[in-house]
Order: C-alpha cells, then sequence, then structure tokens
C-alpha cells in the first residue's frame, strides 16, 4: 500500500470548480476518452442524494419504493456499462464500507448492485483496510479520468455535493490511480457483498418528512 504522502491533495496546486462546473467539465473529459480506464474511490459513509427518486422515496419511509426505483434504472446502467466497454473506457468503483453499515450506506450498495448486475464494476473494501493511512484523518473523495484529470470531489457537512478541486499532475494522478486499482483488486464484488451482508437486513431507520 503506498504512502500516505504520496496520496496528500493539496487543493492550492488544483483547480477549485462549483458544482454546475464540476460537472461540466467531467462530462465533456469522460466521453472524449478512449482506451483508457478511469477509478472512483468513495469514502465517506454518509451522502445526500437530492436529485434521486429513490433517496426521496427513502427519506418518505418507503423502502420498498426506494428499492423498486433503483431497480428501474437497470436499462439506463447497461446502456453506460455497453458504451464505456466500446469506447474501452471502463469507469471501476471502489466503495470502501464501515460496520455498522449507515442508512445511507444500506441505501447506496443496494443501488450499487444494480450497476453491477448491469456491467459495471463495482468493488466493495472493508475500511479497516485503510487504518493505516488514515491516522491523520480520513483519505479523500476521489475520481480519476483516463489517467488524465483527478478530481477531489467535496461535500458539504450534511453530505451535499459541493463541486471538485482539479488536479492535472501527472504524478498525483498516477499515484491515485495504483492505490484505487490495489483496493479493487483486494476487493469483493458489489453483488456478491451486498447477497452476503445486505440484502436480508431490514429497512433502515429514516426520519420521515
Amino acid at each position: 500500500m503506498l504512502d500516505r504522502s504520496t496520496l496528500t491533495l493539496r487543493r492550492a496546486r488544483g483547480d477549485r470548480l462549483a458544482t454546475a462546473a464540476y460537472r461540466q467539465d467531467f462530462r465533456q473529459r469522460d466521453k472524449k476518452i478512449i482506451g483508457r480506464d478511469s477509478w472512483k474511490f468513495e469514502r465517506l459513509q454518509h451522502f445526500e442524494e437530492p436529485d434521486s427518486p429513490s433517496w426521496d422515496a427513502f427519506r418518505r419511509g418507503d423502502w420498498q419504493e426506494a428499492l423498486q426505483l433503483l431497480r428501474v434504472k437497470r436499462d439506463r446502467w447497461k446502456k453506460i456499462a455497453r458504451e464505456d466497454r466500446e469506447r474501452r473506457s471502463v469507469f471501476h468503483r471502489v466503495r470502501v464500507v464501515e460496520e455498522p453499515l449507515t442508512p445511507y450506506l444500506q441505501w447506496e450498495l443496494h443501488a450499487l448492485r444494480v450497476q453491477g448486475e448491469s456491467g459495471t464494476p463495482v468493488r466493495v473494501v472493508s475500511a479497516e483496510k485503510l487504518r493505516p493511512l488514515e491516522i491523520s484523518g480520513l483519505l479523500p473523495e476521489v475520481v480519476t479520468l483516463g489517467s488524465q484529470v483527478l478530481y477531489e470531489v467535496l461535500y458539504t457537512e450534511s453530505g451535499v455535493l459541493d463541486g471538485a478541486v482539479r488536479f492535472d499532475d501527472s504524478g498525483v494522478i498516477g499515484h491515485w490511480e495504483v492505490f484505487i486499482q490495489g483496493l479493487y483488486e483486494d476487493g469483493e464484488d458489489v453483488v456478491s457483498y451486498v447477497d452476503r451482508h445486505v440484502a436480508h437486513l431490514p429497512a433502515p431507520p429514516m426520519k420521515t418528512e
């Protein structure tokens, strides 16, 4: 495993992007990548998903509706996975999991299972594997695109997306890609993980609105 210092992201050396600018920059760069893989490292255990009908159903306390709304997105995820294969540019995700699961993470793992079943490679790793690297704090949320750019994805204290810091340094990008790929290779496929650890769980607690 890499030393923590090689994974340090100095925000002053990157470009701060507001949420809309980050999304636009991501889309424009991602669609141009051919023949190179991309990687996502997801560390935090709670986010808010204000644009998700499934998340809204969960927030209302309708767990079964939330799961159904995740399943109806299967065709969309199959299309994305097929287009990635055609470009020979696969988007890999590594999801760090702490137990007991937060309500958000229980919901998200079901969402990731749909993605995994649809052809998007997603693997789960235990937070215990990261302990030696997180003595001074949690690792950041990171996405790399085709070895060309790295985003440190930012969130508010409540877990709402708050843009990103974009880095173009090839050394920084390379260290993170090696790190995420190593975790991916050691991780468990999200489908088998959810089947063994999550699928049988009762609906998680969530305050209704």
